[in-house]
């Protein structure tokens, strides 16, 4: 069995929803105890959010999804001698992380100040929405809002088509990664140097640095507004021929590539016409339109038997049924199989991250509210 990186690392994750518990489901996987702290009775609010009617063990299936392999501490902040024992917890602990709104760790008594007095080489990593400061600070830092403010959903979707969201919580699970990154090398620098640290994150600075490529083409092109193309856009500051295009039979997405040459392989006479690297971004609307009238006269694997041997940066459109029986996919074998109880199991995604060339299995549950409370307190408190 691996020796996991973070083994021995102490985690007292405070946080909900989605943010915070990415961070600490990634430090789990990684080796880490994670000790969830949850207040009494409701738990994190995330248990009962639900993004579908699949329930099971009374907890919703984003909550299991996000919160495997951690264990549960239910204690009330508010309550003086709950308050003591989680500070017991917090002297012990490694990494502490939370997501409250600014001002709220301080009314319940676990701001940095307060926890760093208690463990001065604890690592305290704290996402925000929109950081300590300014205007939005108190606003809600929740993922569709966030998208909206930010620009992001300006660059999905064909030009007229309004502002298109991500379909997934694109900012939680940055803003949640970047937290990570940012508890990783202060454990590396406590490691060698002794000291903690505050790792600080706002869903807002994470959503921007992901579109430092677009907002760096923004600035150097002097702030001329974002341009979608009429049809099959996929990325609104590249060229023709980058999409997704309708085939006789299914989809083609299409990346980079030149235009001549892709007029040649697929015979179609009428790309011949554009030849400069210029014309394939300032025409390529007409570009497109005359891709998506030709690609609908073939299957995608007739496409894709024309374009993959040419070394054109193409691929079958897929769903995840269809993905699924892939062989490229199984060969990853990338789902692994979580028991909650004797009768009750999920199959969820695996941590992508290998060592050695070892699979960072991590199958153990989520848990129940409170359900490591005697255990915790019997080795950590009492």
């Amino acid at each position: 069995m691996i020796f996991k990186p973070l083994e021995g690392i102490i985690v007292l994750d405070f946080s909900q929803f989605l943010s915070g518990p990415s961070a600490s489901l990634r430090l789990a996987d990684l080796g880490a105890r994670v000790i969830k702290i949850e207040q009494p009775e409701t738990g994190d609010i995330c248990r009962h959010l639900y993004n579908s009617n699949v329930v099971f063990e009374d907890s919703s299936s984003i909550f299991h999804a996000i919160n495997r392999n951690k264990q549960s501490y239910q204690g009330n902040l508010k309550d003086e001698l709950q308050r003591e024992k989680i500070y017991k917890l917090i002297k012990k602990a490694d990494v502490l992380i939370h997501n409250f709104r600014p001002g709220v760790v301080n009314r319940l008594g676990i701001d940095y100040d307060t926890v760093r007095k208690i463990n001065d080489t604890i690592i305290y990593g704290e996402i925000s929405g929109y950081g300590k400061e300014g205007p939005w600070k108190n606003k809600p830092g929740q993922d569709l809002l966030l998208q909206a403010l930010s620009g992001l959903t300006t660059l999905s979707g064909n030009d007229g088509d309004g502002p298109i969201p991500m379909g997934l919580p694109i900012v939680d699970l940055i803003a949640g990664a970047h937290l990570s990154q940012g508890i990783l090398a202060c454990l590396l620098r406590k490691a060698k140097h002794k000291i903690g640290g505050l790792v600080e994150v706002s869903m807002l600075e994470s959503v921007l640095e992901f579109q430092f490529e677009s907002i760096t083409t923004y600035f150097h092109d002097g702030g001329q507004p974002t341009k979608r193309t009429k049809t099959n856009n996929a990325h609104p500051y590249l060229g023709a021929p980058y999409g997704v295009y309708a085939t006789k039979d299914g989809f083609l997405a299409l990346a980079m590539g030149q235009i001549p040459f892709l007029g040649q392989l697929l015979n179609c006479p009428s790309l011949l016409n554009f030849e400069t690297p210029e014309s394939w971004y300032d025409e390529r609307d007409e570009i497109k339109k005359i891709l998506a009238t030709h690609l609908k006269t073939a299957n995608t694997l007739e496409w894709l038997a024309v374009l993959e041997p040419a070394d054109i940066w193409c691929a079958n459109v897929l769903n995840w049924s269809k993905l699924f029986d892939e062989e490229a996919f199984k060969v990853l074998d990338m789902i692994q199989e979580i028991e909650l109880s004797e009768t009750t199991k999920f199959e969820t995604t695996r941590c992508p991250i290998q060592i050695n060339d070892t699979i960072l299995w991590s199958k153990a549950g989520t848990p129940k509210l409170g359900e490591h409370n005697s255990e915790i307190e019997k080795e950590m408190i009492l």
